[in-house]
């Protein structure tokens, strides 16, 4: 926790400049919306305004503008009339953020915070980004490109989370804060129809069953046909068929208790998502095709089935008042989920290279917090368990001189535990000091079994019973693989409240990630050595010092935010496949795993937030991040490239500027008002890779723009969505194997093209 002369420095230095802004921390919480249609921030005082918006940021409820974190949160409200769909699209509006679908996937969610993530979401790999409903943690990416409903806001917290989420929170945390039941009877209908036969229905409906008990339930139906059409089978590419519910029962047995049961399912039935040729066949002459939304591939089914994505879970939320200081909760969780996940990476008619995969996961969890409220002295502590397993199998089916099928078998079982405290102190009326700390155990244990079959048929596993036996080259089973990591990851932040309008923080964080074992590990083709094989790949860590400022002015009609932050980041775990010559023949002939921590890397930035209420009736709010991340120690072959490498998924600059102007608008004898939206996004250039790619985006720009009418009371709002509508093709992510099969492998998959929906809410 040494502050070295350099840091110092460019602390001072980034004082001097946040001072000159005058302007506020990273996390405007869009307060003009978190108040519902009728709010007149124009209204209010400085401290009246800024405390509408609530964020649970450290685990208990304080207002946005005194917690000393960078975070950003979205109400129920402001989704809703910018009609967001999912989490992904979220990321246009905030600083230094990646969020977004995964390769082939609808559902699978890579994230990215200030240059933190994780692009590969086999078995063993971990997010850098946590996901969290109502506190509770997905340990796995499958299915968490969520569609919003059903929630009160969206916190969006940036920097190293290890003290109170911890052990894969380095970069950030995403967390969905569901609706609580309201004491009467409450049904809601949203309706939406578009381009692209989009038809789009969500219910909910509460009710009390008696003064002390509440039952509630919300089933959503989502359906798209494709925005590109696959050539080969007929079907629809980039098509949408989702299913999903939640269900609650909330009890109040006195005042000072409070029961919550819930559970939600998932269920994702879309067409195999296949990616668009970049290159022409190697063999075949097959031409790049003029629409990037359309595709040839062939490959439909994994084990039999079609791609389908399931995933449910339960939870139990206790929490208990002991009186006005103390209060205690208690929050158990299961989940699961299990993916069929068909992937044809050549996108061709032909078998060429083809995945077809199964992903499952499971995860058991329990937390228990005491939280203590005082006049001076505020904090709280608690323990975390989680048990969990990741488990995937596939098979790489690859033409060429001898037809293979790879069958790759991963099976990881977690098991982590931790003891937490984060509490903040008063030490006068204007300055407060927070101290925290995690302990975490990372326990990992492994099956890796790697075997090549002669022909294109696949494997046993994969559904191929009469397939031949070639080689095994890895076999890494019955507990072979096993390692343990413990970490302590402190925090400390000073706040300092200059004025009831400014408040400005300084703070120290550590972030943590264990270490863990490739699923892809080929002990042969690579030449791995088995003792490397066995240690696995280390644990990454993080140290972020940040420095922030938040304001309000002119009675709070604005609020200006801004941060800027330098980090240090160590052993970086960069997974990633190469092609091997596995048979020594001089061809490539499959790919594996080539997990390694890079070393070193410096990452450094600013974010600036802002919301300017310019009458009561319109409203300005703008963003703009620059992040500088570089690597300072990349080892490979015992060679440092860093000078070579990138970070992948962190473009230097993004910005976004928003705009709303009311017009009161009575219909049908119904008071209400008008709201023009716009939205302009600004995104630079981004890598996929930590090398440079043909892959990888230039700069790009997306307009948004919304017409939506509001009632007066709230209950009926309609609206008018227009998404991307300059129609901006850009690449998200992409497959690069050019050297395997005969085709060569060079397919790239594409954000949302232009579309235009309707939307109606009804509120009963």
């Amino acid at each position: 926790m040494r502050l070295t002369r350099n840091k110092m420095k460019l602390l001072n230095q980034s004082a001097a400049a946040l001072l000159a802004l005058s302007g506020g921390t990273m996390g405007v919480a869009q307060a003009q919306d978190a108040a519902g249609p009728s709010a007149t921030p124009a209204a209010a005082s400085a401290e009246e305004s800024v405390s509408k918006v609530v964020v649970t940021a450290r685990r208990r409820e304080e207002t946005l503008q005194d917690v000393p974190v960078s975070v950003t949160a979205f109400s129920a409200d402001q989704l809703s009339k910018q009609a967001v769909p999912d989490v992904t699209a979220l990321a246009l509006a905030l600083p230094n953020t990646t969020l977004k679908a995964s390769r082939a996937t609808n559902s699978t969610l890579t994230a990215f915070i200030r240059g933190v993530g994780q692009a590969d979401p086999l078995a063993g790999f971990e997010s850098g980004v946590g996901i969290y409903i109502d506190d509770i943690y997905l340990a796995r990416p499958q299915a968490a490109v969520a569609d919003i409903y059903d929630v009160e806001r969206i916190e969006v917290l940036r920097g190293p989370q290890g003290t109170l989420y911890g052990r894969n929170t380095i970069g950030g945390a995403v967390k969905y804060v569901t609706r609580k039941l309201g004491p009467q009877r409450d049904v809601r209908v949203r309706a939406t129809v578009g381009e692209y036969g989009q038809k789009e229905a969500v219910v909910t409906a509460s009710t009390p069953l008696t003064d002390t008990a509440r039952v509630g339930a919300t089933f959503a139906r989502f359906k798209r046909d494709g925005f590109g059409d696959n050539l080969y089978t007929g079907k629809g590419n980039y098509d949408k068929d989702v299913t999903a519910g939640r269900v609650s029962a909330e009890f109040t047995p006195n005042q000072d208790l409070f029961i919550r049961l819930a559970g939600d399912f998932t269920q994702d039935d879309s067409n195999p998502k296949n990616g668009h040729r970049l290159i022409v066949g190697r063999t075949s002459g097959a031409p790049i095709l003029e629409d990037v939304f359309d595709t040839r591939g062939n490959l439909t089914k994994a084990l039999g089935h079609d791609q389908e994505v399931r995933a449910y879970g339960g939870s139990a939320t206790i929490e208990y008042t002991v009186n006005s200081e103390w209060s205690v909760k208690s929050i158990t969780a299961a989940r699961r989920d299990k993916s069929y996940a068909p992937i044809d990476f050549d996108a061709l008619p032909v078998v060429d290279m083809e995945v077809p995969a199964l992903y499952t996961n499971r995860q058991f969890s329990q937390e228990l917090q005491v939280t203590y409220n005082g006049p001076r002295l505020q904090g709280v502590a608690g323990v975390y368990y989680m048990d969990a397993n990741a488990f995937n199998k596939f098979d790489t089916i690859l033409a060429g001189a001898v037809p293979t099928s790879t069958y790759t078998m991963g099976d990881i079982d977690t098991k982590a535990w931790a003891a937490y405290f984060d509490g903040s102190y008063n030490l006068t009326d204007t300055v407060s000091l927070s101290l925290g700390g995690r302990y975490t155990v990372d326990k990992r244990e492994a099956d890796v079994l790697r075997q090549i079959y002669f022909g294109l048929a696949g494997s046993p596993d994969m559904g191929n019973p009469g397939a031949i036996l070639f080689r095994t080259d890895t076999d890494l089973r019955g507990g072979m693989l096993e390692r343990e990591d413990k970490k302590f990851t402190p925090r400390v932040a000073v706040n300092w409240k200059m004025n009831p309008a400014h408040n400005v923080y300084a703070s120290y964080s550590e972030g943590f990630k264990g270490g863990g074992f490739d699923p892809r590990l080929n002990v042969v083709g690579t030449r791995i050595p088995l003792e490397t094989a066995r240690a696995g790949y280390a644990p990454e860590t993080i140290e972020t010092y940040e420095l922030g400022l938040k304001s309000a002015f002119n009675g709070g009609r604005i609020t200006t935010n801004a941060a800027v932050f330098y980090s240090d980041y160590a052993d970086v775990q960069i997974p990633g496949s190469v092609a091997i010559d596995s048979d020594g023949d001089g061809r490539d002939d499959s790919f594996a795993g080539v997990t390694t921590n890079a070393g070193k890397a410096e990452i450094k930035g600013v974010e600036l937030e802002a919301i300017a209420n310019i009458t009561p009736n319109f409203m300005l709010a703008g963003m703009y991040s620059y992040i500088d991340a570089k690597y300072k120690e990349y080892i490979v072959a015992g060679v440092n490239v860093a000078d070579q490498r990138i970070f992948q998924n962190t473009p230097k600059n993004s910005a976004n500027l928003r705009a709303n102007y009311d017009i009161p608008m009575p219909i049908m004898g119904h008071n209400g008002r008008i709201s023009l939206i716009g939205s302009w996004s600004y995104k630079g250039a981004t890598a996929q890779f930590e090398t440079p790619s043909i892959l990888d985006q230039e700069s790009y720009r997306i307009w948004d723009a919304s017409i939506v009418w509001t009632r007066q009371d709230g209950k009926v709002r309609a609206g008018l969505h227009g998404k991307n509508l300059g129609d901006e093709h850009y690449k998200t992510a992409g497959y690069l194997f050019p050297t395997l099969g005969n085709e060569g492998t060079l397919t790239a998959f594409y954000g949302n093209p232009r579309t235009v929906s309707a939307t109606l809410e009804l509120r009963f």
